[in-house]
């Protein structure tokens, strides 16, 4: 559907002589067309009409292309997020400073400073859509709202942009771990790294939601919420050995998905039981028919790695299988690699409410490291997240929302078939990229 967008002209000026009516209209159509949310209606709208039109537009109007269908606009719900500053302090709209933040960022901007530099690089392209009334707002400037802003609500406007986008399946892998992003420890307040736990869709490799650990807290109280956050029904979550606990098994339970835990000593008999329940169908000692096994193999950079997965129905053996919400299964996953001539081996064990079906848990299993190359490394390799030193206030965590929401608009666009790293390179610098990955063209 093709737009027209009319601004009512005010007669109000800016230093440069232009119609700031119709830069404003601009900004509005650029925020609200970052990704193709329909228009709706706006709390600004008093000079802004929007109207869709199907052939073309009127005299002095302006048409303009299909909104990109790949991403949905951030700016929508971004309308939500309270300005914090005082109004006798502003001199650039908080509009202003996202939009520039996102875009300095999808051009490969990894702090402040860059973003500003961005800002003055792009100026004449950023004036297209943005008043900038005081031209391009400072790092200092730009760095204090995010100190400012709510990042609970930063992560709740994430959220809502993701559900729009993303439909979650039958049978979908969604993977739950946490990331601590270290160079945020501040030893002179006492202050421990900032740590989150997201949600990652294996299968289209973007981020569903996320959740800040607060600082006397840990994953095990953060990860209920992040459950909470999301639409779960019919999906596969699997969550490390951390989340393996009774409460977050029946949360996952009770949003209608199925679970995946790894097992570790951190309960009480568990691990115990599980080993001795497969030692004693290695030895002959019980039968079980309905054991069901697949065998994978990979070969890559050097690397040769064989993995054979063992499932079986929960037996009865297994001390206080009750407490855990519908347990059917217990599997074993067995890996030999060689590593430079040496041979390696390690043997994990989960436990699911998936039934004992060795390929179905293999997949599950396999997926849920997605999150540690898809997203963990992106984050540290391509943002230098891990060497972020914003620490002030909310800084850090809005920071940290920002690049999951650049990683999910950066994965959303199939136009370029490169990775991460070029993609953000050619956004920097070729703007009818960042148009489109933005969907403004």
């Amino acid at each position: 559907m093709d737009v027209e967008i009319h601004a009512v002209d005010t007669g109000k000026q800016d230093s440069e002589g232009h119609n700031l009516a119709v830069r404003g209209a601009k900004l509005e159509l650029a925020l609200r067309r970052c990704d193709g949310l329909p228009f709706g209606d706006h709390k600004d709208h008093h000079f802004i009409e929007v109207q869709a039109n199907r052939k073309s537009p009127p005299s002095g109007g302006r048409l303009m292309g299909h909104a990109s269908t790949s991403s949905v606009s951030f700016a929508h719900h971004l309308e939500t997020l309270e300005d914090p500053r005082l109004d006798r302090c502003k001199r650039h709209k908080l509009g202003d400073i996202l939009f520039l933040a996102v875009c300095a960022m999808l051009g490969g901007a990894n702090d402040f400073v860059a973003a500003e530099k961005f800002g003055h690089a792009k100026q004449t392209w950023l004036k297209k859509f943005l008043e900038l009334p005081n031209g391009i707002p400072s790092h200092d400037t730009i760095g204090r709202v995010f100190c400012l802003l709510d990042s609970e609500q930063f992560i709740h406007c994430f959220v809502h942009w993701v559900q729009t986008l993303h439909e979650v399946t039958e049978g979908q892998l969604i993977a739950l771990d946490g990331k601590t992003v270290r160079a945020s420890l501040d030893r002179a307040k006492g202050t421990n790294p900032l740590h989150v736990v997201s949600a990652w869709a294996s299968a289209q490799r973007v981020v569903l939601g996320e959740v800040l650990v607060d600082e006397k807290s840990n994953e095990i109280t953060a990860i209920p919420k992040l459950l909470g956050m999301l639409e779960l029904h019919g999906a596969i979550v699997t969550i490390d050995a951390r989340g393996c606990q009774k409460e977050i098994a029946a949360k996952v339970r009770e949003r209608g998905a199925d679970d995946v835990l790894t097992v570790k000593g951190n309960q009480e008999h568990l691990e115990e039981d599980i080993i001795a329940h497969f030692a004693a169908l290695d030895e002959g000692a019980k039968r079980n028919r309905r054991r069901s096994r697949t065998t994978l193999e990979s070969r890559g950079h050097g690397r040769v790695e064989t993995r054979w997965y063992d499932a079986v129905p929960v037996p009865t053996t297994l001390r206080n299988r009750d407490e855990w919400k519908d347990l059917r299964s217990i599997c074993r996953v067995t890996r030999v690699w060689t590593e430079r001539g040496d041979e390696k081996s390690e043997v994990r064990y989960f436990i699911s409410s998936v039934a004992a079906d060795a390929k179905v848990l293999a997949k599950a299993i396999l997926g849920h490291w997605g999150i540690e190359n898809g997203l963990h490394w992106v984050l540290d390799m391509y943002f230098a997240e891990d060497k972020s030193r914003a620490r002030t206030e909310h800084a850090a965590a809005n920071l940290a929302v920002l690049r999951r929401w650049i990683v999910t608009l950066l994965r959303q666009d199939k136009t370029l078939k490169d990775g991460i790293e070029k993609k953000r390179l050619q956004a920097g610098w070729n703007e009818a990229i960042l148009e489109r990955i933005l969907g403004l063209s």
